[in-house]
């Protein structure tokens, strides 16, 4: 069983045996995400805030030549909310800590073209191909109105192989639309490393809500979102006025670098592998930070920056802010 939301509707295709417990998992998940909206218009139908007691910042830290900094303790990093000194309670590191990923597959019907599906099945299966054992991933995909919760969060990878074998692109691209589902796709995930790997073949042509709305959405979800885009172009592209060819790639570049993830231009199987190795590498190697914040006062965006303490020469890669209360921290005694 597939379940859709977005327009409220759900669509049944006959069940392969070994997905029935996968599938009745994505029913419940998917049937509780419907019932709770009661318009057909996606751009009003998403929770307007994801309440948040517990902030977790997942960081990348690179060395000057790139190579990833595996051995930093807490007090190598300083984090400011809103420009505040804000101390943080938990910390998190280690390459052996299992993942949650949730995959969000484009299936619009300009996927069909050039071999743009092979490159999806390849990343997935590139992606996967690393599980270790307490990993968890989920994969929806997306056309026209349709968000569909494909498999929910599980530990057999073998049900996302045989989802994606089905794949039939179909429709128009409400990308925007579709992102702004990430937050509720993994509001129940409480793992600290995880992420989303939206992967997409272009402009958006149907959505009910803008790129700025759709990074607002994205903001209250605590997980760096990674972007493979499948011809869409490399934002350093310019054309002989000076001006960048690839201008959609902006947007998908800001979705991502606002999240703490990565925009990947992808044409090739190269490019696809390539893209694959540096999002594993990161996913693996995140120090996650996590401060509590007060159940005081109106929710409202507060911006996040992690520094390194003297480590001049570290490259930071970290969520921007997050949506809710101030952390408790920077709350006055007595309130």
């Amino acid at each position: 069983m597939r379940v859709s939301f977005g327009t409220l509707k759900a669509t049944r295709r006959p069940p392969l045996a070994s997905r029935s417990a996968a599938w009745l998992t994505a029913f419940v998940l998917s049937l509780t995400l419907v019932l709770a909206q009661d318009v057909p218009n996606p751009g009003g139908g998403f929770q307007e805030e994801v309440s948040v007691g517990y902030v977790l910042v997942p960081i990348v830290a690179r060395q000057a030549k790139g190579a990833y900094a595996t051995d930093l303790k807490p007090e190598d990093f300083r984090l400011l909310v809103n420009g505040q000194v804000v101390d943080f309670e938990s910390f998190e590191q280690g390459d052996r800590a299992p993942v949650t990923v949730m995959f969000l597959q484009d299936l619009s019907g300009s996927m069909a073209n050039s071999n743009k599906m092979i490159l999806s099945r390849t990343v997935l299966d590139r992606l996967i191909m690393g599980h270790r054992s307490g990993d968890n991933w989920g994969l929806t995909s997306f056309a026209s109105e349709r968000v569909s919760v494909d498999v929910s969060f599980t530990d057999n990878v073998e049900l996302l192989r045989e989802s994606a074998d089905s794949w039939r692109p179909y429709g128009t691209t409400a990308l925007h639309d579709a992102v702004a589902w990430l937050p509720d796709l993994t509001a129940h995930v409480h793992s600290a490393r995880r992420a989303a790997i939206v992967i997409t073949d272009g402009v958006d042509n149907a959505s009910q809500i803008d790129p700025y709305a759709a990074r607002e959405k994205v903001r209250q979800a605590e997980l760096p979102v990674y972007v493979l885009g499948l011809s869409t172009g490399d934002i350093e592209s310019l054309d002989r006025e000076g001006e960048k060819v690839y201008r959609y790639a902006d947007v998908l570049n800001l979705l991502s670098h606002m999240t703490g993830g990565h925009y990947f231009p992808v044409v090739s199987q190269s490019d696809a592998l390539l893209a694959c190795n540096k999002i594993v590498s990161e996913i693996r190697n995140q120090y996650v930070i996590g401060f509590p914040t007060s159940a005081l006062g109106t929710p409202t965006y507060h911006q996040i920056e992690v520094q390194a303490r003297g480590k001049k020469k570290l490259k930071l890669s970290f969520r921007q802010g997050y949506s809710g209360t101030l952390p408790k921290a920077l709350v006055p005694s007595g309130q």
